[in-house]
């Protein structure tokens, strides 16, 4: 980059040029010679060496490379920066600039000090980073200060601007899924599977960790000579959506700890369970489908990148566009508040699958949150399976319990 930052002279240096005029002051009041040529000189040396670390800085070039830069939250990362240019006549001092978030504290950034610049190779400088909260992270710029070799100039110039980390949420295994769920059976249509003549459809393949045996097709067992299990849905069936209730309003705490990041975490497990199962699978938010655009891939990949992205909503309700018919749906759910269940019925005429947040638990001392059991009842009456996390849970545990199915009496939730 060409923009620079000047800093001038150092402390030493405007010492060295306030005594260099005040010398010259003193001989030509005193009409000495010989203390005017050494004023004059004093004088014009910090000049000289701002001139000098000025050339310096022009002579270096900077590239940094982040390598992956798209990481899971917690995973370490390298970041690779390598110096060209002249020979230096002094030190060169590089400090990149890492947000906290990224891994490095704004107050301890990386510092190197290079002595020796060779015009051939350049210098390699390597840092890693361990990213602490997911999301879009910006590392850079890179900001390198030159001196003279007395010290007594500083010029900083900015040798490249910023690079993306993209951390992804973390992701927990889980196992086996809820009733009615990826199997076409709980989606309008599906009671009729069977009906009429002809043989039902039929869809079968290898068992894995977590079926329940009572879907292992027998026939095709002995067929394959292999575990194989039953799915019996209707070809057009619209797959799985994940809902995702990002309101600020709906969550508490703040950073990695808080309730809106235990969401986005357990979104993205569901998210990666269900797509290795095979199963198609569509994240919504309050304001649409994410990832959209006419680009977006399909796949896994897309579906952890625009969560790691997500940011909290100003939105105060659940409304948003209608959530489809035909297929299954998780909602993960921060506070509702009393009536608050409304525009999200009005988008789901049938039932599904909800975890409910109790956010008083990620923030006791924050403001007040209605408790989550008049929310899980008035789902329960509305036909949904409902489970309660707290700030105790893990994703697995409300995962299993949510594929055990909640109790009418209330909900079981697991703690660690």
């Amino acid at each position: 980059m060409d923009g620079g930052r000047f800093s001038g002279l150092t402390t030493r240096g405007r010492c060295l040029l306030a005594g260099g005029l005040a010398t010259g002051v003193c001989a030509i009041v005193l009409d000495e010679r010989d203390l005017l040529r050494i004023g004059i000189f004093v004088a014009v040396l910090p000049l000289l060496s701002l001139l000098l670390a000025a050339r310096a800085r022009r002579a270096v070039r900077a590239e940094r490379v982040v390598e992956p830069d798209r990481v899971p939250v917690g995973t370490d990362t390298e970041v690779t920066v390598r110096l060209r240019g002249g020979p230096l006549l002094s030190a060169l001092r590089v400090a990149d600039t890492v947000p906290d978030a990224a891994g490095a504290s704004p107050a301890a950034p990386p510092r190197f000090t290079v002595y020796r610049l060779p015009s051939r190779d350049g210098v390699v400088l390597r840092y890693p980073l361990r990213p602490l909260l997911r999301g879009v992270h910006r590392v850079g710029p890179l900001v390198a200060r030159a001196t003279d070799p007395l010290a007594l100039a500083e010029v900083s110039r900015e040798l490249a601007g910023t690079d993306r980390i993209l951390v992804l949420p973390a992701v927990v295994p889980l196992r086996g899924l809820p009733a009615a769920l990826g199997t076409g059976e709980g989606t309008p249509g599906a009671a009729v599977a069977h009906q009429g003549q002809g043989r039902p459809d039929v869809l079968v393949r290898e068992y894995r960790s977590g079926d329940e045996l009572r879907r292992v097709h027998w026939r095709s067992t002995a067929r394959y000579d292999d575990l194989m299990v039953r799915l019996e849905e209707r070809p057009w069936r619209g797959g799985i959506t994940v809902l995702l209730d990002r309101r600020d309003a709906a969550h508490r705490g703040r950073g990695a700890g808080s309730s809106l990041e235990f969401a986005v975490s357990l979104a993205a497990s569901v998210c990666a369970h269900l797509h290795r199962r095979g199963e198609p699978v569509t994240l919504v938010t309050e304001d649409g489908i994410a990832p959209t655009g006419p680009g977006a891939a399909p796949g896994l990949d897309p579906l952890l990148d625009a969560l790691a992205a997500v940011r909290p909503s100003a939105r105060p309700d659940l409304g948003g566009p209608p959530l489809t018919a035909t297929a299954d749906l998780v909602a993960i759910l921060g506070a509702v508040q009393p009536g608050g269940l409304e525009a999200l019925l009005a988008r789901r005429s049938g039932g599904g699958h909800a975890v409910l947040l109790d956010v008083a638990g990620w923030a006791p001392a924050g403001p007040a949150a209605p408790q989550p059991a008049g929310t899980a009842a008035a789902l329960r009456r509305a036909g949904w399976n409902v489970t309660v996390a707290t700030a105790q849970s893990r994703p697995d545990q409300v995962w299993d319990t949510l594929t055990s199915g909640a109790a009418p009496d209330g909900p079981r939730t697991g703690t660690s």
